[in-house]
């Protein structure tokens, strides 16, 4: 894929995120902020009677980068156990995207996978 057609899927994510709802009922939610940009994510995680992710949800604002990478990370954790979540790697979250993130972008990339992680650890 070119990088016209990557720039065109981040944008479309942001215009129609994935998994950007409120859930009425969940096990454990996180909020999540990168002051140098203002972006900011607050999740929340639903698990299963098997401890796996039965739902999650997202809201905040932020740019498209954001959008995209917590759309992509909140869908691709659906059905994954705590071990899986917390094994999951900056690498991971860039491969999702499809295209290379610049240094001073990483940040925002990263921030729904940061928030997710650190909601995880909160669940016993």
């Amino acid at each position: 894929m070119s990088d016209e057609l990557y720039k065109e899927f981040i944008l479309d994510l942001y215009r129609n995120p994935l998994n950007k709802k409120r859930l009425d009922d969940f096990d454990i939610e996180q909020n999540g902020s990168n002051p140098s940009c203002g972006d900011d994510v607050n999740i929340q995680i639903k698990f299963g009677q098997d401890k796996k992710i039965e739902d999650i949800g997202y809201q905040g604002q932020g740019c498209a980068i954001l959008e995209a990478s917590t759309s992509l990370l909140t869908d691709e954790a659906k059905g994954k156990s705590k071990e899986e979540i917390m094994n999951l790697k900056e690498e991971d979250i860039i491969k999702l995207l499809g295209v290379n993130i610049i240094y001073t972008r990483k940040k925002c990339a990263l921030l729904g996978l940061k928030t997710l992680q650190e909601a995880i650890k909160k669940y016993v």
